[in-house]
């Protein structure tokens, strides 16, 4: 058995945002979240169902996952493959805008409930070591939480280096699923989480329709073409710096250790310019 590859864009939103199978979101939310007992989430409203793209090759319907609870929390879920400009603020706006449209102007404040945001990264982000990070609004002299209303989580999916058989807890199977489905022939034999088979259930190729998977293939596609689009222009932009310096004089040893490279590839970047 293949699996889909879980970061995939496609691939995600139709496992997270299921309306047929709610309860792959709930388990994840709940893990995430550390939610046990009485405060656990039972029952979620998607606010964006899952659809497929009218055209191979167009972004999915939806940006991210979001869904609420049935005591009114939102809660936005997004992947995130690689670091966007001003990611932080980005969050930010996504967060408070949900916040805001609770209500309408003059209506009352406490009808407001919280908003969280959880982001799984396959980038580095945080200073951290943790794979798993939480982010609150807090009295910076005492650490308290006054203003509670809006929490962050994040994953970050280069920070978790767990081994099948190190699973301790539901989150790490849970990013262990995220990570590495595309590399499984079958599901761990650890997973008794109902939510969490149903993911992989969802997440293997032979469930997949024709129009779905061929989304799915059509969205790895474009993001690796933007991928190679991003690294190129840094390619190009970092060659710049070099030529820039070799016309000034700075030696290339000096070149080399500024644009983090061997000396060798410097010298045959400026020959390649050199012989144009």
């Amino acid at each position: 058995m293949k699996f889909v590859d879980v970061k995939n864009d496609v691939a995600f939103r139709k496992i997270f945002g299921n309306e047929n199978k709610k309860v792959i979101l709930i388990s994840f939310l709940n893990a995430v979240l550390g939610l046990d007992g009485q405060d656990r989430i039972k029952e979620v409203t998607l606010l964006n169902p899952f659809q497929l793209p009218r055209l191979a090759g167009e972004k999915s319907s939806i940006i991210d996952v979001r869904a609420t609870d049935g005591k009114g929390a939102t809660f936005i879920v997004e992947m995130q493959v690689a670091e966007p400009a001003g990611f932080d603020k980005r969050v930010l706006y996504y967060t408070s805008k949900d916040y805001a449209a609770q209500i309408n102007s003059g209506e009352d404040y406490p009808l407001l409930r919280p908003v969280y945001f959880i982001g799984v990264l396959n980038f580095n982000y945080f200073s951290g070591k943790h794979y798993l990070s939480s982010h609150l609004i807090i009295d910076e002299e005492t650490g308290e939480c006054n203003f509670k209303d809006m929490k962050f989580r994040f994953i970050e999916l280069k920070k978790f280096n767990k081994e099948v058989h190190h699973l301790e807890h539901i989150i790490d199977m849970w990013t262990f699923f995220i990570k590495n489905a595309d590399e499984l022939e079958v599901m761990p034999d650890n997973v008794d989480d109902e939510g969490l088979k149903e993911a992989y259930e969802e997440a293997a190729q032979h469930n997949w329709s024709k129009e779905a998977y061929d989304a799915y293939i059509y969205s790895g596609i474009r993001d690796q073409d933007e991928k190679g689009r991003i690294e190129k222009a840094e390619e190009n932009k970092r060659n710049e710096m070099i030529l820039g310096m070799n016309e000034k004089g700075i030696p290339t040893n000096v070149i080399a250790e500024i644009a983090k490279l061997d000396e060798t590839a410097v010298i045959q970047i400026i020959d390649n310019h050199r012989n144009k």
